[in-house]
């Protein structure tokens, strides 16, 4: 790819990703090909979604499961979420995990 190409793209989706991973991400995008670098980013998690499902079904650990944290999220599961203290945390850090989760993501499939 280009370097305004993968400009365009880290653009278009830097409020998904960390920031500390953008740099990683860009070198190894100058180095792909296109098609791969649109099947990298065709499913990011969004974090306002994943804030609301922390919200919403963080007690069960649903948000953990989407993000790849299984035993997490069964041992959120049966702690009813820390007596509800781990699913508080868990609501304000949701935005951050996700977008490691998405860079992480990312850098696996370049």
């Amino acid at each position: 790819m280009t370097q305004e190409q993968v400009n365009q793209l880290v653009s278009a989706n830097v409020d998904k990703i960390a920031p500390e991973y953008v740099e990683q991400i860009r070198e190894r995008l100058l180095n792909a090909d296109e098609g791969t670098a649109q099947a990298a980013f065709a499913s990011l998690k969004g974090t306002t979604a994943m804030t609301l499902i922390a919200w919403l079904l963080g007690g069960w650990g649903v948000d953990r499961f989407m993000l790849g944290d299984t035993g997490l999220g069964v041992a959120k599961l049966l702690t009813c979420a820390g007596c509800g203290i781990w699913g508080i945390i868990d609501i304000f850090t949701a935005s951050s995990r996700t977008k490691k989760y998405n860079a992480k993501k990312i850098l696996a499939s370049l």
